[in-house]
């Protein structure tokens, strides 16, 4: 047993084991699978490679790791493959499995356990881009405790979060999690709640105050009653939410398969023709050898790594590679507001002050008492008196009575700051001067038992959002941009006024916000940038989901890209280097695929041997992967706001 004052138990941050239907799927078992041939085959060139020019084994011997390559590998390859091709599904692999037969037939087999390692190697990321979503739901299932201290007659008694029922009277220490939706009845505190509703501020918490699962204790225990169970609460619900966009998370076509939906039946129609109009099968081979598709299979994966490798370097996390071939062609930007096109956090915008009192007077006096002060908007009062180079007053006699606000004497006068509410409960004099409320946040200032101002906070814009947001149509070809935020509406369409967006809905959940962006995405490609876990669910049904910052491992995890940085000329960096890379993958690709179909041919007309066929399709290969390596190195312009 525990009493308040009593730390919480380490145990408090162990995860609710969570069941991930995903696991286990065809998808999972054949990435595995893939892997296992991937390293398989990467070991046997190896092996044949030192056998051959360190050990100068016989020919015999220095090909047994490559036949072991083919056979453990490139069978169940080709067995994949013919599924694919029984139902239709034509892409480069398909010419890559053709390739390992005719190597294989053609005594190439160094050739041919190339081609299985590219292709296993391909199955093996597209599987782990399909698989990592379950990771999303990992990292709630962390995040959220496993227990709750729940107060009875014989003390404080940990218990599981499944034996919550409603009316139980729960403790929440320190930097605790809230375990489920409840009412505070005792205590007063303030709660972190800005990446599950979107509202940017720490709200304070004293009696009466509603709490949601998933939100952050501050320093003060709260007692409360739970309003719900755990599986009905507030955080259950996101995972929920997020459950269903993992199963709608939208199949996206690879450049690599689009390419080779038009290649491999062109190399195939030419090989064929030339052995009907010759009738030599060695025709039929040297055009094979030489169509081998390894710009599709070696180019455009050298072009996409070379970019993640730029984009780490640029602090640009590119979790799913897909991410870089799509942001190209996304039509429709979504943002989130709180900590994505604003800091995230309150800033003084405006002081009306009442007649008899000076603005620096007043915000000086209200600095040096709220230097004393947890609340949420005392570190923004303290901004801004460093801002303006306010000299900060000794204060004394600082007291902080549950919901009358702070109060004490500052210089030898008497300043309280406090709600509106409570000032004309206190019947101020000149309280009647209280000007209309606004939007926004605010605190009102009394100075010797007499109002002097109203001090008025929002969550500022980042200083790149206009230009960010006014160079998406011109320079990215983005049709519609919108803010899909779970703020108030007031403060959405002020911000939205500030950047320059004219289409907003505020006031959304998760579950609202994964409905629209699933709307929209349905109607064009879309890219959702957001930081905090209400984000999640509508990052994994967008064409490319964003993270902004460091906020959330959730976000994180549902996002294809993490910006490092907290800044939106990161997002536009990100742009610029996809942007590169599409153009470089192409160009090794469609560039290789040209000098392939020449040299088709000329084997066609019967001047390229196989051998030479082979050897011609290496030239090819070395000039697209040079090419391709240039996407690892900067662009000229890197972003252009």
């Amino acid at each position: 047993m525990k009493t308040p004052s009593e730390p919480p138990p380490a145990s408090t941050t162990h995860a609710v084991p969570v069941a991930f239907p995903f696991s286990g799927t065809f998808s999972t078992y054949w990435g595995r699978k893939s892997t296992v041939i991937a390293v398989l085959s990467l070991g046997a060139i190896l092996l044949h490679l030192v056998l051959r020019f360190v050990f100068h084994a016989a020919s015999d011997t220095y090909r047994i790791p490559l036949l072991a390559a083919l056979t453990l590998g490139g069978l169940p390859l080709l067995y994949d493959l013919l599924r694919k091709t029984l139902k239709r599904e034509f892409g480069s692999d398909l010419l890559g499995g053709i390739s390992i037969i005719t190597s294989v037939i053609l005594g190439e087999y160094l050739a041919g356990s190339i081609i299985v390692l590219m292709l296993a190697g391909g199955e093996a990321l597209e599987s782990y881009a399909l698989c990592s979503a379950s990771s999303v739901l990992s990292a709630l299932a962390k995040r959220m405790p496993s227990i709750a201290h729940r107060k009875e007659d014989s003390g404080i008694v940990d218990v599981g979060l499944p034996s919550v029922v409603v009316g139980d009277i729960l403790l929440i220490y320190p930097h605790d999690i809230c375990p489920v939706d409840g009412v505070v009845i005792d205590g007063r505190g303030v709660m972190d709640e800005s990446y599950l509703t979107g509202e940017p501020f720490q709200i304070t918490k004293i009696s009466g105050s509603t709490v949601i699962s998933g939100a952050i204790n501050g320093e003060s225990v709260l007692t409360i009653r739970a309003a719900k169970g755990a599986a009905d609460s507030r955080y259950a619900k996101i995972m929920e939410v997020m459950q269903e966009s993992k199963a709608e998370r939208p199949q996206l076509r690879r450049l690599g398969d689009r390419l080779g939906a038009i290649y491999t039946p062109t190399a195939l129609a030419i090989a064929l023709l030339a052995w009907f109009l010759s009738g030599e099968a060695a025709r039929f081979l040297a055009v094979l050898v030489i169509a081998t598709p390894c710009p599709l299979l070696i180019g455009i994966p050298i072009a996409i790594i070379g970019s993640i490798s730029l984009c780490a370097r640029r602090s640009i996390i590119v979790k799913s590679p897909i991410v870089l071939e799509q942001i190209a062609e996304c039509r429709t930007a979504i943002f989130d507001k709180t900590g994505t096109l604003t800091y995230g956090e309150p800033k003084l915008t405006e002081q009306q002050i009442a007649s008899g009192f000076e603005p620096k007077e007043v915000l000086a006096l209200v600095a040096g008492l709220e230097r004393y002060s947890k609340h949420p908007l005392a570190r923004a009062i303290l901004a801004a008196a460093k801002e303006r180079s306010v000299q900060l007053p000794e204060a004394s006699e600082v007291s902080e009575p549950p919901g009358q606000g702070l109060r004490g004497s500052v210089s030898g006068r008497r300043v309280q700051v406090s709600s509106r509410k409570q000032l004309i409960l206190d019947q101020v004099p000149g309280s009647d001067q209280l000007p209309p409320v606004t939007s926004g946040l605010e605190c009102v200032v009394a100075i010797d038992n007499r109002y002097a101002g109203v001090l008025h906070f929002r969550d500022a814009p980042r200083t790149e959002s206009r230009s960010f947001v006014n160079h998406l149509g011109p320079k990215h070809r983005f049709a519609r941009v919108m803010i899909v935020s779970g703020d108030r509406e007031s403060e959405v369409r002020y911000l939205a006024k500030q950047v320059g967006i004219d289409e907003i809905y505020a006031q959304q959940s998760p579950e609202e916000k994964l409905a629209i962006v699933r709307k929209e995405t349905a109607e064009a490609k879309t890219l959702y940038v957001g930081d905090g876990i209400n984000d999640a669910p509508a990052m994994m049904v967008a064409t490319v989901g964003m993270a902004i910052g460091q906020n959330s491992d959730v976000t994180a995890a549902a996002a294809g890209v993490v910006i490092m940085d907290n800044s939106l000329e990161k997002v536009d960096e990100f742009m610029h280097i996809s942007h590169r890379m599409r153009v470089i993958a192409l160009q090794s690709a469609v560039g290789g695929m040209a000098l392939s179909i020449l040299g088709m041919a000329f084997a066609s007309m019967g001047y390229l041997s196989p051998v030479n066929g082979a050897l011609a399709q290496e030239v090819v290969d070395v000039l697209a992967i040079l090419n391709a390596l240039r996407a690892s190195f900067p662009p000229a312009v890197i972003h252009d706001i």
